[in-house]
């Protein structure tokens, strides 16, 4: 059986418009050669989701976004979705807009819930919500964070305040001076550090020697210690023994009145008999110098001395 030109170019032609039509449907998301559900879901922000994004469940591919539309005046957003896959879930799963990477776009995800009684049908409206992007959770994290550095700005701005009240025109020119001053006792201790360096290094030699004469002497010091040490201190301390026994019997002999010391400090009659010759010493130096021509007489023409006449007692 043959055809005509005519008609095979009608067959073409048909062929064509079904494969132009297949495939736009298959790039807006629809699967003509399965049996596709389709669901809505309200949001009042999308958050970038574009036509064509993938939906998933537990990160599996079910199907796509096909169209997203104004719901209302309002600015309420409204994506129908398909799913190619006959998984069962009910009208109570979520369906949540979340970033599929850190450069991909955003895709729908379901959530489903298994409620057997209310099981979800082509054509329902499911619930909607977002999910918080990286950058929502960033700014969640810095949000603490701000009002610290807030609070820290506005003590530090209180100090630099403070601060700013405290150094007036007088105490800058106060630390002026004490930095130049400052700086100038520096420079004086630059230049003694300078000349002790070089008073080091010209007097080694006899630091050397000084730092030998202290090692010897500590040496010395030390065998001076070992001798201390083995001296025979049991027979010093009887040798200081017997000299304080001594000296009690000395003691005691003097209390006793023995010997010359101890007759003086116990014999009353020695007492008096030296108490006596005092007096007549005494009285003797008094009338030498009352009547010294008694005692020391010169006569050219042999005249007689006086008699001696016994003086006053000058206590009485």
């Amino acid at each position: 059986m043959k055809f005509s030109k005519e008609v095979k170019t009608g067959i073409l032609a048909i062929g064509a418009i079904l494969l132009f039509i297949f495939g736009y449907s298959f790039l807006k998301g629809t699967n003509l050669l399965t049996d596709s559900r389709v669901f809505y879901v309200k949001y009042q922000n999308v958050e970038g989701l574009a036509k064509s994004a993938p939906v998933t469940i537990n990160g599996y591919t079910v199907g796509k976004v096909n169209d997203i539309s104004f719901a209302n005046k309002a600015g309420g957003l409204v994506v129908k979705f398909t799913m190619d896959d006959d998984f069962v879930f009910s009208r109570n799963s979520i369906v949540r807009i979340y970033s599929s990477g850190l450069i991909g776009g955003k895709s729908l995800g379901v959530y489903p819930e298994y409620d057997s009684s209310d099981i979800a049908k082509s054509g329902d409206t499911l619930k909607g919500t977002i999910e918080g992007g990286m950058l929502d959770a960033v700014t969640k994290a810095l949000g603490p964070l701000e009002k610290k550095v807030n609070r820290t700005l506005g003590v530090i701005d209180t100090l630099l305040l403070s601060v700013t009240d405290i150094i007036d025109e007088e105490t800058r020119i106060n630390l002026r001076e004490s930095i130049k001053n400052f700086n100038a006792t520096m420079s004086s201790f630059k230049g003694a550090s300078s000349q002790l360096n070089t008073l080091l290094a010209t007097n080694t030699d006899k630091l050397d020697r000084t730092f030998t004469n202290l090692d010897d002497m500590s040496a010395n010091f030390v065998k001076l210690s070992d001798s201390l040490s083995q001296l025979e201190t049991g027979r010093l301390v009887t040798d200081l023994q017997n000299v304080v026994s001594r000296f009690d019997a000395i003691v005691a002999g003097l209390e006793n009145g023995n010997g010359t010391v101890g007759k003086l400090l116990k014999d009353d009659q020695l007492y008096n008999n030296l108490e006596g010759a005092s007096k007549q010493l005494e009285e003797l130096l008094q009338d030498l110098k009352l009547n010294p021509k008694r005692y020391v007489h010169i006569s050219v023409f042999g005249k007689k001395g006086t008699e001696y006449v016994s003086p006053e007692d000058p206590n009485k």
